[in-house]
């Protein structure tokens, strides 16, 4: 496989990844209406913190490096933050 072909394969896999934190922060706003009807705040840090354990576990179950993996985990989760934050009205983006 050339050096090209692989780039290609990359943009194609970062292109997939950019649509898979979309559909996360939908999922975010769909999170937020439950937490609303629930009387629940927008912070949860017991969930936060099963997240960042199953990504974790998974990380470790793939070889992949297990910081790097928490670092991008926990920005995912402070986007979810800020994105159900500025959905009611109390951040901006």
């Amino acid at each position: 496989m050339s050096l090209e072909h692989i780039r290609m394969d990359i943009a194609r896999v970062d292109d997939d990844i950019i649509r898979l934190l979309a559909r996360r922060m939908e999922l975010a706003e769909l999170v937020l209406e439950e937490k609303k009807r629930l009387g629940l705040p927008i912070n949860d840090d017991r969930q936060n913190a099963l997240v960042l354990k199953r990504a974790m576990e998974k990380a470790t179950e793939l070889n992949i490096d297990t910081a790097a993996v928490r670092e991008i985990f926990s920005i995912l989760i402070r986007m979810s933050i800020d994105r159900q934050h500025e959905m009611s009205g109390e951040g901006n983006l």
